[in-house]
């Protein structure tokens, strides 16, 4: 359930800094980070590829950020996207605000016509969102 007052939008330049802040926030704590999602969000934006990137606000503080980018698949299937990062500050986490990020992105990639969408992340959490472990579709080194 997200808070009544989540308002999600496109990322403007003003919020790079609160994009980083939030993101860097979100996964201090978390074993499996390497805590650089701040720097990959910088590079995609650095290369122009986020293909959407979106904040989420409380009372006009960022308060999460989602991003979507292109990627090549090796069959040379064109058109599918990566999710991610996707960051909530610990202080609103489980309050709906990722998932209202998540649905957001993935409604937007719709319009796009994107093809898939992919991402490195807990199957169990992303499941509901309609996405599924593929045994073909696989990141070298990663699980």
């Amino acid at each position: 359930m997200k808070p009544q007052n989540v308002l999600i939008r496109d990322e403007k330049e003003t919020y790079h800094s609160a994009i980083s802040d939030v993101t860097q926030a979100a996964f201090a704590t978390m074993e499996i980070s390497n805590h650089t999602e701040q720097f990959i969000i910088e590079a995609l934006r650095t290369a122009n590829a986020l293909t959407i990137s979106l904040v989420a606000e409380v009372d006009d503080r960022v308060v999460g950020h989602i991003a979507f980018s292109p990627v090549t698949i090796s069959d040379d299937t064109t058109d599918w996207y990566g999710l991610g990062p996707v960051s909530v500050l610990p202080d609103v986490q489980r309050q709906g605000i990722g998932k209202a990020l998540i649905q957001e992105g993935l409604s937007r990639l719709r319009a796009l016509q994107a093809k898939g969408c992919c991402l490195v992340g807990h199957p169990e959490y992303y499941r509901q969102f309609g996405f599924k472990n593929v045994e073909d579709l696989a990141l070298e080194g990663v699980p």
